[in-house]
């Protein structure tokens, strides 16, 4: 006697074979992709939980004074400043390029001191966890210029361009506080530059605000940034450059108007500046470590109501790019976490 069929026995009996392997393809992609989900949603509130124990802690860092073999405590972005402009060089296995962009930027500041007593500065120099000699040439500096200076800030292991730049912000003492890459790349003499509009937004926004010139306040406090932008030579840069690189590129920057909006042409240029009250909005929000930390620059200053202006700078490619094609990748991933990550209000933005 046979046994009689089960009714999911008739049921896949009357489901031709190929649907039936189509239901089962369909199901196991759905899984993959909730998975995936998954993940990344943890991984964007691992980010926001990681941020919030950063804001809470007390630092414990400090700078190696190698003439005195002391150690001195990190000032933080919250203390009133002492100098009149602090340079942040964030640097990874950088033995080779800092030596002579170093030169070059403490000649201009020590001229211009010379030249201006109320003129003083700091230059921060931020060791991303290096493995090539690029903290002794930096303590080289130190020795030579003191280290009220100049200073090394070490990291420990590598985090990225983003955390070295945030971590140097943090603990300044600039009243104007401006990151610029290690390389040399822009002038430094076009700080002047920035400097300018920094000075000119913040008159017009103390008149429109209705804040007397003759006040107290200073420009510092005014909360505003300023770009340094290469979009000028995106022309010269489209003729000389792989045709697959200017396709990559334009895809990135699609991706980055969709991300951030207008507003600013070169999100990715390595010169920018801060006035402290500006720094301390946008440094203790800032999550994230890699790439496009420039980019989320641009849209908390946005959120923000941050005035920015972008100006033009002088810039030459300086070889030793540490930019790849796989970063290209890493990069949408980072605007993707921006998107969602303050898009669903995963990430907060503290005022």
């Amino acid at each position: 006697m046979v046994a009689a069929a089960g009714p999911l026995s008739v049921v896949a009996g009357l489901i031709p074979a190929s649907l039936s392997l189509t239901l089962l393809i369909a199901t196991l992609v759905s899984i993959l992709v909730l998975g995936a989900a998954a993940v990344f949603f943890e991984h964007i509130r691992k980010i926001g939980c990681m941020h919030s124990l950063e804001r809470s802690a007390i630092s414990d860092a400090f700078f190696e004074d190698p003439n005195s073999l002391n150690k001195v405590p990190c000032p933080s972005i919250f203390d009133p400043p002492e100098k009149y402009i602090s340079l942040v060089v964030p640097a990874y296995n950088e033995e080779h390029r800092l030596p002579e962009a170093l030169t070059e930027t403490l000649n201009y500041l020590k001229q211009r001191s010379a030249a201006d007593k109320s003129f003083s500065y700091e230059v921060l120099i931020v060791d991303d966890g290096s493995t090539d000699q690029t903290s002794k040439v930096a303590f080289k500096f130190v020795k030579q210029h003191k280290v009220d200076n100049v200073r090394v800030l070490l990291l420990g292991r590598n985090h990225g361009k983003g955390e070295a730049v945030r971590k140097g912000m943090l603990h300044s003492r600039g009243e104007l506080l401006l990151m610029l890459d290690a390389d040399g790349a822009t002038k430094v003499t076009d700080l002047e530059k920035l400097e300018a509009q920094v000075h000119a937004l913040a008159q017009k926004v103390k008149s429109t605000s209705g804040t007397s010139s003759s006040s107290p306040q200073k420009a510092s406090d005014v909360e505003i940034a300023v770009f340094g932008s290469r979009a000028h030579l995106e022309k010269q840069a489209l003729a000389t450059r792989k045709w697959y690189r200017n396709f990559l590129m334009k895809g990135f920057h699609l991706v980055v108007l969709l991300t951030a909006g207008p507003g600013i042409r070169d999100t990715q240029c390595g010169f920018k500046m801060f006035t402290r009250a500006a720094a301390r909005k946008l440094f203790t929000n800032i999550r994230l470590k890699r790439w496009c930390f420039d980019v989320e620059l641009v849209y908390l200053c946005k959120h923000l109501r941050i005035p920015m202006v972008e100006v033009s700078v002088n810039w030459t490619e300086i070889p030793g790019s540490k930019v790849r094609m796989t970063s290209i990748m890493h990069m949408v991933f980072e605007l993707l976490l921006i998107k969602v990550g303050y898009g669903l209000g995963i990430w907060k933005i503290y005022t």
